[in-house]
């Protein structure tokens, strides 16, 4: 009777030692990947530049010099973030599962932070193509030609994203202007950009002010930038309500720990325990499923 808790005592010290050796030769390899990758970079710019120092004396670190280092690493990286919470619920633990978890969610939070950079984007180009608009008629209304005046607000705005090279070689040497745009308008983001095709096609057939449509197209995009920013922050409660369900499991944990009722022991290391940690993820990720598809459907909508 004596021997089974001096087991189990040993054998939660062993898996204890084991995840903390892993997390320290995990460091020490970050680590040395960081100074190699630093010594190549030393070792090329000599190469290139053979006038630097051999030997440089190096700052002290400060904190000017290590916060903008951290905000870019962690800017661009940072659904590697998940891997140090599940070290820490993996000790608290005792278990290897969080570090798995952490390992999975590693690609799914990439993949979130993709699309929402994508949308970002997307929407950037949409203000660019307004601008875009504004920019053609300001020209066309202070003389200049049109094509002149796409070259213009093109180089100020940028908004012609891959296809703006065809798009000002059209307008430059007397080609299909209407075509390049409605190519350029393919990219995701400048669908406004056929407007202006059409614009220009109407103003070019039938003799019609060029300046005129591309101000009444300017204001029909701005409409839409503002509906779709009034729909999104009706939706902004709906999304509040999203993160603080999916949140719940999280704080119930929070609290029974505090109650002192060690839930993750329970849910780590016992069978009953493992099958409703099971069950609890599969709803949560249904549940987010769900709750997230119906908020985009309004905002599709």
């Amino acid at each position: 009777m004596s021997g089974g808790p001096a087991a189990a005592g040993s054998g939660t010290d062993v898996g204890l030692s084991v995840l903390v050796t892993a997390s320290a030769a995990l460091c020490a390899g970050a680590e040395t990947w960081l100074v190699a990758g630093r010594d190549r970079g030393l070792r090329r710019a000599r190469t290139l530049f053979p006038g630097l120092p051999g030997e440089a004396a190096e700052p002290p670190l400060s904190a000017e010099r290590v916060l903008p280092v951290l905000k870019q690493w962690a800017g661009g990286r940072r659904e590697w973030l998940c891997l140090p919470m599940a070290v820490v619920f993996a000790v608290w633990g005792q278990s290897l599962l969080p570090l798995i978890a952490g390992a999975v969610a590693v690609p799914l939070v990439r993949r979130w932070l993709r699309r929402r950079n994508l949308k970002r984007e997307r929407e950037l180009r949409a203000d660019e193509v307004m601008a875009l608009c504004g920019a053609v008629v300001g020209e066309l209304r202070s003389g200049h030609e049109p094509g002149q005046a796409l070259l213009v607000g093109a180089r100020e705005t940028g908004a012609l994203g891959g296809a703006e090279a065809a798009v000002l070689a059209a307008a430059q040497f007397g080609g299909d202007v209407p075509w390049a745009l409605r190519q350029a308008a393919r990219e995701s983001g400048l669908e406004g950009l056929a407007g202006v095709a059409a614009c220009w096609r109407v103003a070019v057939d039938g003799g019609a002010g060029l300046a005129t449509g591309l101000d009444r197209l300017e204001s029909a995009l701005r409409k839409e930038r503002r509906r779709r920013e009034e729909l999104r922050a009706q939706l902004a409660g709906a999304w509040s309500t999203v993160v603080v369900l999916a949140s719940l499991p999280v704080v119930g944990l929070l609290l029974g720990a505090a109650l002192g009722a060690d839930p993750l022991r329970v849910l780590l290391h016992t069978p009953g325990g493992l099958l409703c940690l099971a069950t609890g993820a599969v709803l949560e990720a249904v549940g987010l499923f769900w709750a997230a598809r119906i908020v985009r459907s309004g905002e599709a909508a």
